[in-house]
């Protein structure tokens, strides 16, 4: 099968284009925040109004999924050909909250266009790459002929995701089969730059907790008592000190176990993204950069573990001294993990870790807040090239590969139905998720139709996935 002329795909988005953005604002108008109670029935009404465009789109089969908390939105599209690969497209229709108090200069819940941007909440996170997939299996269809995608089409998509996917391990467990596939593509992410298409290549994993260290049964002088009992808060710091040698690297025993290092080739596609120090400093509303030693500074952010102390207290607060030796202290961490780590090891590791260095008369507990796994697809995969291609397409430049520091849902995808995953978003940093002003840039958002419309194609030509 030849490959669709480029120019078949963007007539038809021309035609469609507008009626494409009034859908769009349509659903923008419903203000699905799924943090706030006194909005559950508008995060209903978000994955029905989902749900039945879906069904207008062409998917044969649409389905509301509800959880203990909020709907979730399921859709799937069969390939003529049983042999093509399966894809599942993941996003998420719930939005944070937002407020035109908070320094918006237009209601949130009221798109408007400004100088070929959209203005709305939702408008890239997620809602806005969640929509142009509809209209890119549209023009998939229009510009091959057919009338199926050229792969197995499946939708999830949440409506907890801002709230922290309490229920989402959960839900694709328990609708696993319906959810199989070959791989997964995740449009709930960004690229570097308007003119620096990239594609994500992995997220890290997570494990956080608080350690909470207990001393004397209550305050006590510390004139009479002070350097002859054990103090939590000095303990506590010390534990914070010891997290780190002197290379900024991890202390933990095994910490490092599994972590495969950075290949040449992937420290080469780093370095040659435009990436200043300068400027990302000043987002950091910071003054110098600081990590491992022997790392950059985006392949500490996106290749290597850490540990960070989040929060660090005991003992008196209060204006002036007071001179106690505290009853209590308590101390938070984060561990971001990689590819090859498991947070259950990180946890055991840092329970013995803990054990061994506090002294007799400290009592501990530690509590952690769940985990999150790590996820990578290699470069080399042959999905994962389709993708690229797509978007170099779409585009009409090279792309280049990033990764992402931050944690999500990814992971638990991965983990449940054994599948790698793919990122494809065009959001740029400057869109301002969860700020005030939320926008998407018009221009890429119909770049990623293009690249979803060119996608399925390519996926279906050039990719047999192996099965067992």
């Amino acid at each position: 099968m030849s490959t669709t002329p480029d120019s078949a795909v963007r007539d038809f988005l021309g035609t469609e284009r507008d009626a494409f953005l009034t859908d769009l604002a349509e659903w923008l108008r419903i203000p699905s925040v799924s943090a706030d109670p006194d909005r559950a029935a508008d995060v209903v009404r978000s994955a029905e109004w989902l749900a039945d465009r879906l069904g207008r789109t062409g998917f044969p089969t649409v389905e509301v999924w509800p959880t203990p908390g909020h709907p979730a939105v399921f859709a799937e599209w069969p390939a003529d050909d049983p042999d093509a690969p399966t894809v599942l497209v993941y996003g998420h229709h719930d939005v944070q909250p937002a407020a035109r108090e908070d320094g918006w200069h237009s209601d949130p819940f009221e798109p408007v266009e400004r100088d070929g941007r959209l203005y709305a909440r939702g408008a890239a996170d997620d809602k806005g790459q969640v929509w142009f997939h509809t209209l890119g299996v549209r023009a998939h269809l229009a510009a091959t002929g057919r009338s199926a995608p050229a792969v197995h089409l499946k939708l999830l998509v949440e409506g907890e995701e801002e709230s922290g996917s309490p229920h989402f391990p959960d839900l694709i467990a328990r609708h696993a089969d319906r959810l199989s596939c070959d791989a997964v593509i995740v449009s709930d992410t960004g690229m570097w730059a308007p003119d620096t298409p990239t594609v994500c290549t992995g997220m890290r994993g997570l494990t956080d907790c608080q350690i909470d260290l207990h001393g004397p049964d209550q305050d006590v002088h510390s004139g009479s008592f002070g350097g002859a009992v054990p103090n939590p808060a000095t303990e506590a710091a010390r534990l914070a000190a010891g997290l780190h040698d002197d290379r900024r690297r991890v202390t933990l025993p095994g910490f490092y176990d599994g972590v495969a290092d950075l290949s040449e080739e992937e420290r080469r596609l780093f370095a040659e993204l435009p990436f200043d120090e300068a400027a990302w400093l000043r987002t950091a509303h910071s003054h110098a950069p600081l990590g491992e030693a022997g790392y950059s500074t985006l392949e500490r952010v996106w290749a290597r573990p850490t540990a960070e102390v989040n929060g660090i207290s005991g003992g008196y607060q209060g204006p002036g001294g007071k001179t106690v030796v505290p009853s209590t202290a308590q101390l938070k961490l984060s561990f971001r993990l990689v590819d090859g780590q498991h947070a259950e090891k990180v946890q055991q590791s840092l329970r013995d870790w803990v054990a061994a260095r506090l002294p007799a008369g400290i009592r501990h507990t530690i509590t952690f807040w769940g985990a999150t796994r790590p996820c990578l697809t290699p470069l080399d995969h042959p999905a994962l090239r389709c993708l690229a291609r797509a978007m170099a397409r779409a585009f009409d430049k090279p792309v280049r590969y990033t990764r992402e520091g931050g944690s999500g849902p990814a992971a638990d995808l991965q983990d449940v139905l054994g599948v790698p995953v793919l990122f494809l978003g065009i959001s740029v940093p400057s869109d301002g998720w969860h700020a005030p002003d939320e926008k998407v840039e018009l221009e890429l958002l119909m770049k990623g139709v293009e690249t979803t419309a060119y996608l399925w194609e390519d996926l279906g030509k050039n990719w047999r996935p192996a099965r067992t």
